[in-house]
């Protein structure tokens, strides 16, 4: 038996007598400091006991290690416990018993971290679950759910996950990034980000599109931020995740089916009754089915301002994902009408990726210009152009307007919303000039 081995057997006999001998189900959040010092003392104590038992002597470094891997399996999510405290890791990913991934830096790493079998897997799981009322067996072997500090969770078991249950964690940052942040990441120039503020302000709609990971729901959050306090926000999600300071906010979030598969509330529901909540602003999460018609009516009937983001990976293709989205509605409609209702009713589209160095920029800010015969014009207000990559592996570019002067200022104008035109003008012209 190698010492890791003997470390599991320790750690998992010692859990099984402290939780043996305490009065049932842990609730954490409810434990003040001098109970928690005592669960320590505990935990310390049947330590003892067990190594006695085993006949064995631990070195001071691994019987903190015993002592913390209990306490965080206890206290916490087990041995993924420090990476969802660690604040510099956005993402985790259990692919299996010794398959623990990270995201730091944009950047994916395999971790040590290690669980005792595919049924300490599931035990994390149901200790996720349990406190939201939800549930993970062979009926329902798929969920989504989230933290208390609201990072997105994702769990699949067999039959659907062949090799194992499988966990993902998407995290996101206490404190919600702003747009001086993005600026200083480099993912919008301070020119982009005046330009934004605007048109969010002047109530355009607006669509973000982009990869997984490539920082949708981020630059959402920052532009929902711009929205002035005053107006009625009503957020729509399937995991409720949008940060906004405003006062007058009300978050919405699905449900799925429970295990008779009966109850479920979609996106689709939620949308349609927001409109009768009387908002001055509607902010989707994700479009992802039908009730893409029922935004873009919204978006057509008055309810101007809205925000949304959808899976695509270039503002042409977002527009098709809309048509496609619109037609699972159900509804027998010509395409040429489909298309009229996406020009009239979207403003801008922004084009966000996650480039190879793991750096997420906004790539493409693309105005939404009318229709040309059955086809949709549009025209590039900024782009990113990439010049290269350093001996490091990092991607060298700038953002740069193309020179077109967007429509839209008219309806910024209205709004009493004041932009130089300067912001339109490339300060630093270059001779070659690629677009993505």
């Amino acid at each position: 038996m190698n010492k890791k081995m003997a470390l599991d057997i320790i750690v998992s006999e010692t859990l099984r007598q402290v939780v043996g001998t305490t009065d049932g189900t842990f609730f954490p959040e409810r434990m003040n400091s001098a109970r928690k010092e005592h669960l320590y003392e505990q935990i310390n104590s049947t330590l003892e006991v067990v190594l006695n038992d085993f006949g064995l002597n631990l070195s001071q470094s691994d019987s903190q290690k015993v002592i913390k891997d209990v306490a965080d399996e206890i206290l916490g999510y087990g041995p993924i416990d420090p990476l969802i405290h660690d604040p510099t890791v956005t993402e985790i990913m259990v692919n299996g018993c010794d398959q623990v991934f990270i995201e730091r830096d944009g950047k994916i790493t395999k971790t040590g971290v290690c669980f005792r079998d595919n049924a300490h897997i599931v035990h994390t799981i149901e200790k996720i679950l349990a406190p939201l009322g939800r549930r993970i067996d062979d009926r329902s072997p798929m969920v989504d759910a989230r933290l208390p500090d609201g990072s997105r969770v994702n769990a699949i078991i067999p039959p659907l996950a062949v090799k194992g249950p499988v966990l993902t964690i998407r995290k996101f940052a206490t404190d919600p990034f702003k747009s001086e942040d993005l600026i200083s990441f480099g993912t919008m120039t301070r020119e982009i980000a005046n330009f934004l503020k605007g048109c969010v302000r002047a109530r355009a709609n607006i669509i973000v599109s982009g990869g997984t990971g490539s920082g949708k729901t981020t630059t959402l959050n920052v532009l929902s931020s711009f929205i002035p306090e005053k107006e009625r926000i009503i957020t729509i999600e399937d995991a409720a995740e949008l940060q906004l300071w405003q006062e007058h906010v009300v978050t919405l979030e699905s449900r799925p089916p429970n295990i008779d598969g009966k109850g479920r509330i979609t996106i689709r529901d939620l949308v349609i009754n927001s409109l009768r909540m009387r908002p001055d602003r509607i902010v989707v999460g994700e479009v992802r089915g039908g009730e893409a018609l029922d935004m873009l009516q919204a978006m057509n009937t008055g309810h101007d301002g809205s925000i949304s983001t959808l899976h695509a990976n270039n503002p042409r293709d977002a527009l098709a994902r809309l048509e496609t989205m619109v037609l699972m509605a159900g509804m027998d409609l010509p395409l040429r009408a489909i298309r009229e209702q996406i020009s009239s009713a979207i403003d801008l589209i922004i084009q966000q990726s996650r480039l190879n160095d793991g750096s997420r920029k906004i790539v493409k800010i693309t105005e939404v210009v009318g229709m040309e015969g059955d086809t949709i014009t549009m025209q590039d207000i900024f782009v990113y152009n990439q010049t290269g990559v350093n001996e490091k592996g990092f991607i060298s570019g700038r953002h740069m307007p193309t020179g077109i002067i967007p429509r839209c200022m008219e309806k910024l104008k209205a709004y009493n919303e004041k932009l130089s035109m300067e912001i339109f003008q490339d300060k630093h012209p270059e001779p070659a000039f690629r677009r993505f």
